[in-house]
């Protein structure tokens, strides 16, 4: 187990990934693996105190952060952990799973909602603070972490940023943990599962999903048709005599970029749809009991107002002239809206979830 972050140089003398190669090569970092582990816990730790209180939280939720942390882990300590310094495939596998992938999983396992339900009063005040501040909605503003998810790849591949972070350790650590917050931060809003600052309706949703699929296809597109190698001094300074060459190499690069980019996407948008048709059901479901409702009360005033006519007819009281003419008038105009009422088509809409009143999505 390794206890400071260790990547593969050209003076290393790197073993061939060959054959049972892509199974056993595995490396733990214990700088990576503790902040996992602590995730892990905690999640579960909520979910338990849900239920020792008895209330429910989805299975599915909890197996996708679940998932989210274990596709952290295989990037971080599998093969494409130890090889992302050699190979650019084994990298851009890296960079799609640590983006895409685990972005989708704990944008689904709604680790804000969780937090809302689990925390006591104090520490659930202040995440709402931290919820209802200027930079959590700066950080979450749909279009800037769009922005970022089209524009990061074209400034790592296309500069000398890429081959900064081969040099150096820890930026290309700070790299990986990069990619994991580009991921979230654009996903989260998109499922909108979460309470968040900035709530978003589908159609801007789709419209944002869209905008970044063309980004990701074009600049794989460009990583592929490329004549010059993206960090050729340091892939070359290995001289590799086994697997694809390097110019091959950053073609795969490229094709997994692409392909594994708009694949991700078109899943969000099936997902998407299928949640807009849910939310729309039980939007749907909701206006027809506000309905039910709203007959039920005109019912009730009707039946008031027969009440209070059959009350004059046989309480012989002295009635004024004005309250004669009120109770006919009554009459009269009662069996008539019994007869024209119809529901209203436009009822009042609930209230989004805000960061204060954290609902669960339906997914």
């Amino acid at each position: 187990m390794l206890l400071l972050p260790l990547h593969a140089r050209s003076e290393d003398a790197v073993e061939p990934l060959v054959g049972w190669r892509y199974l056993t090569a595995w490396e733990v970092n214990l700088w990576a693996l503790v902040p996992i582990l602590v995730s892990v816990g905690l999640y579960l730790w909520g979910v338990a105190r849900l239920r020792r209180r008895g209330d429910k939280w989805p299975v599915y939720r909890t197996l996708s952060w679940l998932m989210g942390m274990t596709w952290i882990a295989v990037a971080a300590f599998s093969f494409l952990g130890v090889y992302d310094n050699v190979l650019f495939w084994v990298h851009m596998v890296q960079h799609m799973i640590l983006t895409m992938v685990v972005g989708v999983h704990i944008a689904q396992s709604a680790p804000v909602t969780l937090a809302l339900r689990a925390l006591p009063r104090r520490p659930r005040g202040w995440l709402l603070a931290v919820l209802h501040s200027w930079v959590a909605r700066v950080l979450l503003f749909p279009p800037l972490t769009t922005l970022v998810m089209i524009g990061y790849p074209f400034l790592l591949y296309m500069t000398d940023l890429y081959a900064m972070t081969m040099r150096n350790d820890w930026m290309h650590d700070l790299l990986h943990v990069w990619m994991v917050y580009a991921g979230v931060t654009f996903f989260v809003p998109i499922m909108g599962v979460d309470p968040l600052p900035n709530k978003l309706p589908y159609p801007l949703r789709f419209f944002l999903v869209l905008l970044a699929m063309p980004g990701h296809a074009f600049i794989g597109v460009t990583i592929m048709g490329a004549t010059r190698l993206i960090a050729e001094d340091w892939y070359l300074a290995f001289n590799r005599d086994w697997g694809i060459s390097p110019m091959r190499d950053q073609m795969w690069a490229g094709g997994i970029l692409w392909a594994t980019g708009d694949l991700t996407m078109l899943t969000v948008l099936t997902a998407l749809g299928i949640n807009w048709f849910k939310d729309s059901q039980k939007e749907a479901r909701r206006i027809d009991r506000a309905l039910d409702r709203e007959e039920e009360l005109e019912a009730q005033r009707l039946r008031q107002v027969w009440q209070a006519a059959s009350g004059y007819e046989t309480g012989g009281a002295t009635a004024t002239v004005g309250q004669q003419d009120a109770v006919v008038a009554a009459r009269e105009v009662a069996p008539a809206e019994v007869a024209t009422h119809e529901p209203d088509d436009e009822a009042p809409q609930d209230n989004e979830a805000t960061a204060g009143q954290p609902r669960e999505g339906h997914h």
